[in-house]
């Protein structure tokens, strides 16, 4: 669900089929066989100049999770270079730098309990997923939400959990969240997300029109909504609620 960011952080709209689960032998095979490219993304595309992502814990998290398990098998020989990937249903995977760089604004805590809107393919979830206690994300394409429920549980991230719904709403079942992370893009800030914030959390989140978007940080402090704008950015539209 994610477009790309200037000067270097976007994820395209391009349509793709899907690919077939891995057996979990097969996984941890490939795993071992892409531990160096992952070290080699790290290094060239998430701590060169420039590019500076500097969390320690986010870089360890993004060495380690196998984003090849999460892209079309027509596309594994690319999950590891420096550009979004398509996942079906007109989404893609966001790059690297894109998924890093909202993970370490967010200032994830081992105890944080986070709202993602956009499930996508499940590899932001899967990235937070070993910097925080849980992960509730929400996707609004039903066929995209149950692939990436899959894939998460093979793997065994068994701290995030997904739902298919329309992200606008937000999960109030289990609100308060201390962070919120959005990857699609409202024109406006949704009042349910700010309600289901916790005093003090962070919110990361696309705002704007397709032709002009920033990636918003927004801290709520004594009931009121702090913003910065931290990249110019172009992701695809929320749907749902969000279009209203």
């Amino acid at each position: 669900m994610r477009w790309q960011a200037a000067p270097c952080a976007l994820a395209c709209l391009v349509v793709a089929g899907c690919s077939s689960p891995s057996e979990p032998d097969a996984s941890v095979s490939q795993n071992d066989r892409f531990a160096d490219v992952r070290e080699k993304m790290v290094k060239e595309q998430l701590t060169s100049p420039g590019r500076d992502i500097s969390d320690e814990r986010v870089l360890s998290a993004m060495a380690t999770v196998p984003r090849h398990e999460f892209v079309p098998e027509a596309y594994k020989h690319q999950a590891y270079e420096d550009h979004p990937l398509p996942i079906g249903f007109g989404q893609t995977i966001s790059q690297p730098f894109v998924v890093a760089f909202m993970s370490e604004q967010l200032r994830p805590l081992e105890t944080n309990r986070v709202l993602e809107i956009g499930t996508g393919s499940g590899y932001q979830a899967a990235v937070l997923s070993s910097l925080v206690k849980d992960v509730y994300s929400v996707e609004i394409i039903e066929a995209l939400g149950d692939r990436a429920r899959e894939t998460l549980q093979r793997l065994g991230y068994d701290n995030v959990h997904v739902r298919i719904g329309d992200g606008f709403e937000g999960w109030p079942e289990f609100a308060p969240f201390d962070l919120i992370i959005v990857t699609c893009a409202p024109e406006q800030v949704p009042d349910p997300l700010v309600e289901q914030l916790k005093e003090g959390g962070r919110m990361i989140i696309p705002v704007g029109t397709e032709g002009s978007q920033f990636l918003y940080v927004l801290e709520k402090r004594s009931d009121r909504v702090e913003r910065k704008a931290v990249l110019p950015v172009r992701f695809v539209p929320m749907t749902g609620g969000g279009k209203r």
